[in-house]
């Protein structure tokens, strides 16, 4: 009598914006071709915007901090680096690249008032069912002068195209990861930072054309290596009806 076949288990169907798709693909997180490719090319962007510390100790906090991608990017910048997110799966990958993680919600975060230099918010705005309390927790956290740098989708019809239809068909973002009802207004975003006394500036960015096509090709032969200067980078566009990023420093 031959043995029973193995039974698969079936991947997991999970709601869009599902937290939980985060530790189903906790794998992908470091692998430059993989699913989160697109989120390196955002860290480094979101990195320039950074600038070296100007204090002793001075402190960032990287709200949604995922597996700790910023943290190549901020090398030499001279700062302590503070990752918060919820998952646990991602934190631990955080923690082995130099980030010092806190697990909590980017709501609520457990750090004291004015205790931050930068705070930075990277594609996660989109990923929460409130960003105007994220934008509250990130104000208290800065001190005054203190530098917010942001990330986010903006919510138009072209965005939800782009993002949603077209991207989560392509190998640089995974299906099902966006939930285009939590994308955000940029005008409203602006305004509700002057609410808590952050002149956020902002302006467009894309993926490269030439070097997401030349990342595409090498990804479909199978090609696989580090992360290189001739991978894709986010560049700056004259548009912020897609991809934007913001950057505003908190009023004493």
């Amino acid at each position: 009598m031959r043995d029973a076949a193995p039974v698969s288990t079936p991947p997991r169907v999970l709601p869009p914006n599902d937290p939980r798709q985060y530790d189903d693909l906790a794998d992908e997180w470091w692998r430059p071709d993989g699913a989160f490719a697109m989120l390196h090319w955002l860290a480094r962007a979101r990195a320039d915007l950074v600038p070296p510390a100007g204090r002793p100790d001075a402190l960032l906090v990287d709200l949604g901090c995922g597996a700790g991608l910023l943290a190549p990017h901020l090398t030499g910048k001279g700062y302590r680096h503070v990752g918060v997110d919820l998952t646990r799966s991602a934190l631990a990958q955080a923690a082995a690249h130099g980030v010092r993680v806190v697990n909590g919600n980017a709501t609520a975060v457990p750090l004291a008032d004015g205790c931050a230099d930068v705070v930075a918010a990277g594609e996660l705005l989109e990923h929460v069912p409130d960003w105007r309390r994220v934008v509250a927790e990130a104000a208290r956290l800065l001190r005054p002068g203190g530098l917010l740098v942001l990330d986010t989708l903006n919510d138009t019809l072209l965005s939800r195209v782009v993002a949603v239809h077209i991207g989560e068909r392509l190998p640089t973002v995974p299906r099902g990861i966006h939930d285009p009802r939590l994308f955000v207004d940029a005008g409203e975003l602006v305004a509700e930072c002057a609410r808590h006394g952050i002149d956020l500036r902002l302006r467009g960015v894309r993926p490269q054309v030439r070097g997401t096509l030349a990342w595409l090709a090498r990804r479909a032969r199978g090609g696989a290596g580090p992360v290189t200067g001739a991978d894709p980078r986010i560049v700056p566009t004259w548009s912020t009806a897609v991809l934007y990023q913001g950057r505003g420093r908190r009023q004493g």
